[in-house]
């Protein structure tokens, strides 16, 4: 089996030019962990998700090098939460998507997917090889109900 045969072909995605909070939205929305970000020809460039939306709420001291590495003492309320947001919601999703993680290809073997998609715990995106061309996406959930289908027929 092949990564292709567990891949969601119609992936939602994000553009590098989408506004924080617009993205911050369709994730919550949708309780995705995160979405592929394309450009204009549908090229992978990278992922957007609540890794990033949680680094921009939380105080950036905890973040500097040699920063708070016990943070017990901080006291935030919801209000302080939501003006660190305010603060970036209208950024692009460029100033923090990440670049980490890894796309296969549509012809990667099934358990070398699985193996990436449990060491990154994070979706995959599937990228056409020679090319950034986003084809598809797997998820935990597409691998899940794919066992569950196969054990229906069982």
């Amino acid at each position: 089996m092949k990564a292709s045969e567990v891949m969601d072909p119609n992936p939602s995605t994000l553009k590098p030019t989408d506004t924080i909070e617009c993205a911050a939205s369709h994730i919550m929305d949708n309780r995705y962990r995160n979405l592929p970000v394309v450009d204009d020809n549908f090229c992978y460039v990278g992922m957007f998700g609540v890794n990033c939306l949680l680094k921009q709420v939380i105080p950036k001291q905890v973040f500097m090098d040699k920063g708070l590495k016990n943070v017990g003492f901080i006291h935030e309320s919801f209000d302080d939460l939501f003006q660190r947001f305010a603060e970036v919601k209208d950024q692009p999703i460029s100033i923090c998507m990440s670049h980490e993680i890894k796309p296969v290809s549509p012809d990667t073997p099934l358990t070398e997917t699985l193996l990436q998609l449990y060491e990154t715990r994070s979706s995959i995106p599937v990228v056409e090889p020679g090319s950034c061309k986003l084809l598809g996406m797997i998820s935990y959930w597409d691998v899940g109900r794919k066992i569950m289908k196969f054990k229906d027929q069982c």
